[in-house]
């Protein structure tokens, strides 16, 4: 849905947020550019930690697989933290711990493959590792705050007509009758807090909510 909020032009994402243009273009570029860098890391590190876990007696499925379950790790760690941030409730011990070792695993075993060219070496081969990590980490974060951040504007416009409403929309116009008396609209988040709904059904009522802020 379209919104115009102090005469720039917006849209509603997924979660009942307004999003301006220019934000979703930095968020699309920027997730691109991490998702480029992370495939070319890990494909790197993945053939070093292949080729230590060779050198070092495993061959066959075993030397392919082994190095997958490093990067298994972190994913899984950190998904479970990304999990947690979103339902608002404390992350697990476990799932820090892991993702610390699956990061320490992943930089020892780059270092390892070029620590026998030195110094220089070592660097070069953990830089793969350290670009991996740190592109799934960026990604991770934009993840979070595009699921997690609530923009509510000063002032809100909405181009449409008012629509009917049903008795919840009502219902909910008096529950925030305060925030749309001010030129407010509450977030997702608030509606299904408030009112014990779905996703859906508080993407509806925040559609209302927002037509009826403008009068």
């Amino acid at each position: 849905m379209a919104l115009h909020i102090n005469g720039d032009s917006m849209w509603l994402d997924t979660n009942g947020v307004a999003v301006s243009a220019a934000d979703r273009i930095i968020r699309t570029t920027t997730a691109l550019v991490v998702l480029g860098v992370a495939v070319i890391a890990a494909i790197v590190s993945y053939e070093h930690a292949y080729e230590l876990v060779r050198a070092h007696g495993e061959n066959g499925w075993t030397a392919r697989l082994v190095p997958l379950t490093v990067d298994g790790l972190i994913y899984s760690s950190s998904m479970v933290m990304l999990q947690s941030a979103r339902r608002h409730v404390q992350v697990p011990a476990l799932a820090r711990w892991l993702l610390a070792l699956g990061i320490v695993a992943t930089l020892t075993a780059n270092v390892m493959h070029g620590l026998g060219h030195g110094p220089i070496g070592a660097a070069v081969a953990a830089w793969p590792a350290v670009a991996l990590v740190g592109s799934y980490e960026l990604l991770m974060s934009l993840i979070r705050s595009g699921r997690t951040a609530d923009y509510e504007p000063d002032v809100v416009h909405e181009s449409d007509d008012l629509p009917t409403a049903d008795p919840l929309q009502v219902r909910a116009a008096d529950t925030f009758a305060e925030q749309i008396a001010g030129g407010t609209v509450p977030s997702i988040r608030a509606i299904r807090s408030a009112l014990r709904v779905g996703q859906p059904r508080a993407q509806q009522i925040r559609a209302y909510l927002v037509a009826i802020a403008r009068a």
